[in-house]
């Protein structure tokens, strides 16, 4: 019983640390359900469909800034994948906007 328990706690702490380290996402400061809805939506369908674009960027941004190209396509795999999960995520729970799925860096910022 008292291993299960310890599985609970760890897991509890892994799922909770990134939601608390991280910012709320931008559309959480909407004013009213249908607003934080519809915010929530345009951000999921935002980084499920562009996320993946992280794969390119990253390695790109390392390179222009002097730094390793390898460093630049781990992070731009562990943002890829976590934003467009995390986007999918996102669209899956618009409707319930008090759920907010913390991603890398924030999301997928487009210009």
């Amino acid at each position: 019983m008292s291993k299960r328990l310890g599985l609970w706690v760890v897991l509890l702490a892994v799922v909770a640390a990134p939601s608390i380290a991280s910012a709320a996402s931008p559309w959480a400061s909407e004013m009213g359900w249908g607003n934080q809805a519809k915010g929530k939506f345009v951000y999921g369908a935002k980084n499920t469909l562009l996320g993946w674009t992280e794969l390119f960027t990253e390695p790109r941004d390392a390179i222009t800034s002097g730094g390793n190209f390898f460093v630049g396509v781990g992070k731009g795999l562990w943002n890829g994948v976590g934003q467009t999960v995390g986007g999918a995520l996102h669209l899956a729970t618009f409707f319930v906007p008090q759920i907010d799925v913390p991603l890398p860096e924030g999301g997928t910022h487009v210009m």
